[in-house]
């Protein structure tokens, strides 16, 4: 993936012929993951019912956990043989904050077990999936929101102008968890067991949003004073709808989880309104804003990239926004919305999933990866 800075040189060690095709295999690859799973547990909940949609659904989801399997597998051998490279991802500030993608990925696969994944394996089993990658997720995804922001204060050293919606990765992770996290609450014994889960999920609500409050005023002041970003990154734009729509669908579920739970429980469905209106008009300003920068990109000739896997699960989450906001307020045109929305993310999925066919089949994504032309360093 071309970053926003050029990793740093390795060192010349001998590897293995068989390991070379991982060596510059990036935590920015679970992208991938987070979008295909994305399309399954944001097509569960679309008020349409179409005949064979759910087994279509189930069968993506099944792809998503191959493909996080498979990920895991090769990104562990990228760091047992090749931890020159992996070192300098942690220091590139352009491949840093995609560790929190890894997280994400692991929260989205498990998740969609529980949605759509038990009509294929079983309830016992989907729910035994999502607690481990639940918790490995949570705790990764705590993690890079911590380690990530220091690295870039103490070790990236980072100019103002640098600043691309790729910060907001390690920062929405906790954000993931919280909108996820409630989907356990009832397999929880009823008491303190539910209720610390649940606060749990609305702290990390504020942890991520809060983060995202002081970060999302730099890109956007990035995007105004220093002009349009390098061609291959103008994609990632559509990264700030993730904490926009995850934010959003976390108070529907939070509404959905908390009566009964939590003291006041009925307190949070006027919250889901209050909170999730405003925020999704945000988010369609922006997805215009993020669209009509793209298509600029696009017409001064910006080619595919794997920051085109920005199209997918920001876009999802936005989906799953629209229809929390359908169930708690009743209203059709949120279901008009989280329809519309999600035609897109599966074309958008589609589009991209076809190009890093293309470019795995030729090698072309496994090479050694090339700064943007104009890219800040």
């Amino acid at each position: 993936m071309v970053t926003a800075a050029q990793p740093l040189p390795a060192r010349a060690t001998a590897r293995p012929s068989r390991t070379a095709g991982v060596r510059h295999l990036g935590p920015n690859w679970y992208a991938a993951v987070m979008g295909t799973a994305a399309v399954a547990t944001a097509g569960a909940a679309l008020p349409v019912r179409l005949p064979g949609l759910r087994t279509a659904l189930t069968a993506v989801w099944a792809l998503s956990l191959v493909l996080l399997v498979t990920l895991l597998c090769a990104r562990a051998l990228h760091w047992a043989r090749h931890r020159d490279q992996a070192r300098a991802h942690l220091l590139d500030p352009g491949v840093a904050p995609f560790y929190g993608c890894l997280s994400m990925a692991l929260l989205a696969v498990g998740g969609g077990a529980l949605n759509v994944g038990a009509d294929w394996i079983g309830t016992g089993a989907a729910l035994a999936l999502d607690v481990v990658l639940f918790t490995a997720g949570t705790a990764v995804g705590l993690a890079a929101a911590v380690a990530v922001p220091y690295l870039m204060a103490v070790r990236h050293r980072v100019e103002p102008g640098q600043a691309t919606p790729v910060w907001l990765l390690p920062l929405v992770a906790p954000m993931v968890s919280a909108a996820l996290g409630p989907l356990l609450v009832p397999h929880l014994p009823a008491g303190q067991a539910r209720e610390t889960l649940l606060l749990a999920c609305v702290a990390m609500f504020g942890l991520s949003l809060l983060a995202t409050l002081l970060t999302l005023p730099l890109v956007f002041g990035r995007l105004l004073t220093g002009g349009p970003l390098p061609l291959a990154l103008t994609p990632t734009l559509f990264l700030v709808l993730g904490p926009l729509g995850q934010s959003t669908t976390a108070v529907s579920n939070f509404a959905d989880a908390a009566p009964g739970t939590v003291p006041h429980g009925t307190a949070f469905g006027a919250f889901a309104v209050l909170y999730g209106v405003p925020v999704t008009g945000f988010a369609l300003l922006w997805l215009a804003l993020a669209t009509a920068h793209v298509l600029r990109a696009r017409r001064a000739g910006m080619g595919f990239a794997m920051t085109w896997w920005a199209f997918t699960f920001p876009v999802g989450t936005c989906v799953t926004g629209a229809e929390g906001l359908a169930r708690h307020t009743g209203l059709v045109a949120f279901e008009w919305l989280a329809a519309g929305l999600y035609v897109v993310l599966v074309v958008a999925w589609a589009t991209a999933a076809r190009h890093t066919l293309r470019g795995l089949v030729s090698g072309e994504l496994l090479a050694a990866p090339r700064p943007a032309p104009g890219a800040p360093r």
